[in-house]
């Protein structure tokens, strides 16, 4: 049994998409980061980063509940204790982590900056936005070129994937028309349909 701590951001839904895809048995537990629950004594035991997502694994290594936070993490770990979604054959399990890297490096932080500067920012910075949406729409591009020529980032449907779909979700967020990306689109509407994505992407 795996507890999620969790909130609707697309760093949660990564996890609860896997966890949905692989089939492990899992119960949620809402932090309302709006309410600043992540910084309570509770759960900055579990992350001491004060971040979600966060799961607790009862069943860990040795049958000991486990601890583990970070998204890319989470992914990589559920995908080993499954043997799901994060190849074992040597190139493929390294273009995958290399796009999952992309992902973590790239496509969150800075599809997230653009978040703050267009919706939550006090006052309006151009610079900010202009140089984050600009960046955005550059990943878009390295995407749609691969894109062109693969129906997943890294070979078979992966971690990488699944780390990737909730950021583009938000494409209205970054004021990014996914026409403009006809490769990504494909994509994005191909993962979508999955059942398990659908019901991921809606928890909490």
């Amino acid at each position: 049994m795996i507890d999620l701590y969790t909130w609707t951001t697309p760093n949660g839904r990564k996890v609860s998409i896997m966890l949905e895809e692989t089939g492990l048995k899992y119960g949620v537990f809402p932090i309302d980061i709006a309410k600043n629950q992540q910084f309570a004594d509770d759960f900055v035991r579990i992350n001491p980063n004060s971040k979600i997502p966060a799961i607790v694994d009862r069943d860990g290594p040795g049958g000991k509940p486990f601890p583990l936070f970070e998204s890319g993490a989470i992914l990589i770990y559920l995908a080993d204790k499954t043997g799901k979604f994060l190849p074992k054959e040597p190139v493929a399990h390294y273009q995958t982590l290399q796009w999952l890297m992309f992902q973590m490096g790239g496509v969150g932080p800075m599809f997230g900056q653009t978040h703050h500067f267009l919706r939550a920012a006090p006052e309006k910075v151009q610079y900010g936005i202009a140089r984050y949406t600009k960046e955005t729409r550059r990943l878009y591009g390295v995407m749609d070129g691969h894109l062109k020529q693969n129906q997943y980032l890294a070979g078979e449907y992966s971690i990488a994937d699944i780390a990737t779909y909730p950021w583009v979700a938000r494409h209205e967020w970054h004021l990014v028309n996914l026409g403009d990306f006809p490769n990504v689109k494909r994509w994005y509407d191909v993962i979508g349909a999955r059942p398990a994505v659908k019901k991921g992407m809606a928890v909490p």
